[in-house]
C-alpha cells in the first residue's frame, strides 16, 4: 500500500509501506477517513521531522503521517476477543499506544504512559494510508449516526476542544472566549454552544471569522483591528469572559486568553509548542486566575465526545471545507498550510 510520509520544509511523499497483518492483541483498521490536523504542519514545515517537529521521541525510517484515524476492523489478531472488536466494526481509534499497565494507561490516558507512548501519525505509522495497524484497546466505538469523517474529528481536533471544554465544566451561565477558529477552535465553539455557553470567538483571519459566525458564535473578534481585551470587556459588562480557550499555540493569543478572563476566572490552553510570557501579578496573582492545560482526551472521553455528539445531532461534518483522496495529499497540504480555511480530510 501506500501512504503519506511528511518530509520536511513542506515536502510529502506517497510512499510504498508493506500491507499490515495483525499481530498478537492487534487489528487492522480499513481506513475511511484520515483528517488533517493543525498539529501536522509542525513535522510538514520543520526540517527535523515529525518526531523532534513535536518533542514526541525518536523514530527510525519513515513514518505514514495521519493522527485522525477512523474507519472498519478490516483483520482481527490472536487473542482478541469478540467483545474487544470484530471484522466490520466501525471504530475510531485513539492515536497513542502505551505499556497498557501503568495507572496513566489503564485510565484511558495512554498517552501520558510512564514508559513513554507510541503517537500514531508522528512515531508510529498512521492513518494517511488505506490500512492501519493498531493494539486492539486503542479501538473506540463510531456510533451509528455519525458519518467516518466526523469520527476521524472526534479522533483529534474535536476531541480536543471537547475534552478542555468538560475540563473548565462549561455551562450555560459561561461567557468563554476561544481564541483561535482553526479547526480546533471552530470545534470548541460548536461544542462550547451546544453545552449552553455564550460564545465570543477570536482569530485574525477573517475567513475563519466568518465561519465562526456561521457555527452561531455570540461575537467575533478580530485582534488586529483593535484592543481584543477592551472589546471582550464590552461584551461582558466590563468585567472579562467567565473562561477562555487558547487553540492557536500563539504567544499574542495565549496573552490574550489569559488576559480575557474576568477575577476568578479559569484559561485552558490547547494549542501545541511556542511560549508566552506573563506578568505574574497583574495577569494572574490579583485575578486569583486559573490557568490549566489540556492535552488531547482519554479513551473515555472520546467515546463520551462521540455520544455527545450524536445524541445532540452536532453538525461535526460541517468543519470540513475540503475533501481529498490521498494522490491529492501535496495539493491538500499546500492549502492547509495556509491555515486561512478550514479542515480538510481524506476519504478513502
Amino acid at each position: 500500500m501506500r501512504g503519506v510520509t511528511f518530509l520536511g520544509e513542506r515536502k510529502l511523499e506517497l510512499a510504498e509501506f508493506p500491507d499490515p497483518t495483525p499481530g498478537a492483541g492487534e487489528v487492522v483498521i480499513a481506513i475511511k477517513a484520515s483528517g488533517m490536523c493543525g498539529s501536522d504542519l509542525k513535522p510538514y514545515r520543520a526540517a527535523a521531522g515529525a518526531a523532534a517537529a513535536l518533542g514526541l521521541g525518536k523514530v527510525s525510517g519513515p513514518v505514514i503521517a495521519g493522527h485522525e484515524p477512523c474507519g472498519i476492523v478490516a483483520a482481527v489478531g490472536p487473542g482478541v476477543g469478540e467483545r474487544t472488536a470484530r471484522v466490520g466494526d466501525r471504530v475510531m481509534v485513539h492515536h497513542y499506544a502505551g505499556c497498557g499497565v501503568c495507572r496513566h494507561c489503564l485510565s484511558g490516558w495512554t498517552q501520558m504512559c510512564a514508559d513513554g507512548s507510541v503517537v500514531y501519525g508522528v512515531t508510529g505509522n498512521g492513518a494517511h494510508a488505506p490500512f492501519m495497524k493498531v493494539p486492539a484497546y486503542t479501538l473506540v466505538p463510531l456510533p451509528e449516526t455519525l458519518s467516518f469523517a466526523t469520527g476521524a474529528a472526534i479522533s483529534c481536533g474535536t476531541g480536543t476542544a471537547y475534552a478542555a471544554l468538560r475540563r473548565m465544566k462549561v455551562s450555560g451561565t459561561d461567557t468563554i472566549a476561544i481564541v483561535g477558529q482553526g479547526p480546533v477552535g471552530l470545534s470548541a465553539t460548536q461544542l462550547a454552544l451546544a453545552m449552553g455557553a455564550r460564545v465570543i470567538a477570536l482569530d485574525v483571519s477573517s475567513e475563519r471569522l466568518m465561519r465562526a459566525k456561521e457555527f452561531g458564535a455570540d461575537a467575533v473578534i478580530d485582534p488586529k483591528m483593535g484592543d481584543p481585551i477592551a472589546a471582550i470587556k464590552d461584551l461582558t459588562r466590563g468585567v472579562g469572559a467567565d473562561l477562555s480557550l487558547d487553540t492557536s499555540g500563539t504567544a499574542d493569543g495565549r496573552l490574550v486568553t489569559v488576559r480575557a478572563v474576568r477575577p476568578w476566572g479559569t484559561a485552558c490552553f490547547v494549542g501545541e509548542g511556542g511560549n508566552v510570557t506573563l506578568d505574574v501579578s497583574p495577569d494572574m496573582l490579583r485575578k486569583q486566575l486559573t490557568i490549566i492545560g489540556s492535552w488531547t482526551f482519554s479513551t473515555i472521553i472520546q467515546a463520551e465526545c462521540a455520544a455527545f455528539v450524536a445524541d445532540r445531532k452536532i453538525d461535526v461534518e460541517h468543519l470540513f471545507t475540503h475533501r481529498w483522496q490521498l494522490p491529492q495529499a501535496d495539493e491538500a497540504y499546500r492549502l492547509f498550510d495556509q491555515q486561512t480555511g478550514g479542515k480538510g480530510v481524506f476519504l478513502m
